[in-house]
């Protein structure tokens, strides 16, 4: 993510590791692997992993879900311990080489291309859940993603917030934010967090919570991207509410747009739509249905009953859908049913590049939302090599995240109601890259000339990386600078 704040700063000596050792491997440039072993290596603890461009394992670590934003990465390191994440960040400081955290590489931000030789930190092995005693909360290693937290928690009779497309990481999303299907319920995924170990710039690991660096704890909530290696985190998590989720999926022609829209506007109700439904509405081809012209796909997710989510659903059904799909399945099923599992296509690392581009909203505007559609048609006719590529509008309920004062944690966006996402993939082309911002920013601009009355709001863990901080951040004065003071404390050379 972009830095918040570039200031000059002298250099923080690494007392872990010799100067004279460090200045030899710096005199010689980029370390060979025998040099890291010897000057790494034997720092790290048990079980440590380490890989170099010529060991098989390397490119399974590398691959990412976007082939676009791939940094150049010298050598991975995977620590069994936090403590390992601190000390290879302590080298990475003392030899001059950055450094960069990665669980599952789903980030889709450009910004990653600015990474040059540097040392990846992959945080899969730190992976442990372990839930308390009282069953109000989990302590999860940094490592965890979305997918091990929902089976381990459902065999409890638990859960708790996470993304919706469960291959992701947990804890990504919710230094952004994270939204997901049980907003509803719990708010967002940054409200979860009670505690968190942080490995900051210059090596240092640090307990931070409301009570210890508590500075630290507002920012790491909705901007901690920007702050430190998060290697263990205590998490809130609750009784399951249901066992089941229904869900609908139907799919309308583009003549049924405009009052496709009107409905919409009824149930999201300026986000106090119902706490047990999440909503989503794509812009898409599909095959089986035509080639040529995009379909209207809308997508219910409802922690219930089919006869409980019917309400809200015939509306809908009478606009005469071209097809519907009804189904229900438990919570752990939920995400490969509907295509955002770890086993469905769109989570599967290497095959494509990806680039979002997202819009926070407070209402649709149908208006607006005829001019996306149309540039979407218009860009897959004229580039058929995106026609994997969507429009993602997410509705859903925002009572939960808006009684969390604003002012008490980093994320700025707790006024919309809406998030919608153009969400380009594609082969692998660096010609088709470079179409990419072209198509991207002309959706945001239609969207934002659809709220006149409001400034573009961009949801940080979305962002495409050509975004302004206050767009990413907020608009107050008094945020900006907040974020910028804890900038130069705790990460004054931008490692981050």
């Amino acid at each position: 993510m972009p830095s918040l704040l570039r200031v000059l700063a002298s250099i923080i000596a690494c007392t872990i590791f010799a100067p004279s050792a460090a200045s030899a491997l710096v005199q010689r440039g980029l370390p060979t692997k025998s040099q890291i072993q010897q000057e790494l290596g034997h720092r790290l603890s048990h079980g440590t992993e380490i890989y170099f461009p010529n060991d098989s394992e390397f490119t399974n670590y590398t691959t990412r879900w976007s082939a676009a934003v791939a940094p150049d990465i010298a050598v991975v390191v995977v620590p069994a311990t936090g403590e390992d994440v601190a000390t290879t960040v302590k080298f990475a400081n003392a030899i001059g080489l950055p450094f960069y955290a990665v669980n599952r590489g789903h980030g889709s931000t450009t910004s990653q291309l600015k990474l040059k030789h540097g040392i990846q930190i992959n945080m899969r092995r730190l992976a442990g859940i372990n839930i308390a005693k009282d069953g109000k909360s989990a302590v999860m290693g940094g490592g965890v993603y979305a997918d091990e937290i929902i089976k381990t928690l459902d065999t409890k009779g638990k859960v708790t917030m996470t993304g919706a497309c469960t291959c992701v990481g947990a804890m990504g999303p919710a230094l952004g934010g994270g939204v997901g299907m049980y907003m509803g319920f719990y708010g967002l995924a940054t409200d979860q967090i009670i505690d968190l170990d942080v490995v900051l710039a210059d090596g240092s690991l640090k307990k931070v919570s409301a009570t210890s660096n508590p500075d630290l704890y507002w920012g790491m909530r909705g901007a901690g991207h920007n702050f430190g290696i998060v290697t263990q985190f205590n998490y809130k998590i609750y009784e399951r509410p249901t066992a089941d989720w229904y869900y609908s999926t139907m799919y309308f022609t583009a003549d049924k747009l405009e009052r496709y829209f009107e409905l919409l506007n009824t149930l999201s109700d300026h986000g106090n739509q119902p706490k047990e439904l999440f909503a989503n509405t794509f812009f898409q081809l599909n095959p089986n249905i035509s080639t040529t012209e995009p379909v209207i796909t809308f997508a219910v997710y409802y922690a219930g009953t089919a006869t409980a989510a019917q309400p809200y659903l015939a509306p809908f059904a009478k606009l005469n859908p071209l097809l519907t799909i009804n189904q229900t399945v438990s919570y752990p099923d939920l995400a490969n049913a509907v295509g955002s599992g770890v086993d469905s296509p769109i989570c599967q690392d290497g095959a494509y590049s990806a680039s979002l581009f997202p819009t926070g909203l407070k209402t649709h505007n149908a208006t607006a939302s005829r001019a996306v559609y149309d540039l979407y048609k218009k860009m897959v006719t004229e580039q058929p090599a995106f026609n994997r590529s969507f429009v993602q509008l997410e509705n859903f309920s925002a009572q939960k995240l808006k009684s969390v004062d604003a002012a008490s944690t980093a994320y700025p966006h707790r006024d919309d109601d809406l998030l919608t996402t153009w969400t380009m993939i594609y082969a692998p082309s660096a010609a088709l890259d470079a179409l990419v911002p072209k198509y991207g920013n002309q959706a945001r601009t239609l969207l934002a000339a659809g709220q006149p009355q409001r400034p573009l709001n961009t949801y940080v863990n979305y962002a495409y990386g050509d975004e302004t901080l206050e767009q990413l951040y907020g608009y107050e004065a008094w945020r900006q600078q907040k974020l910028k003071g804890l900038k130069k404390k705790y990460d004054p050379e931008n490692k981050f």
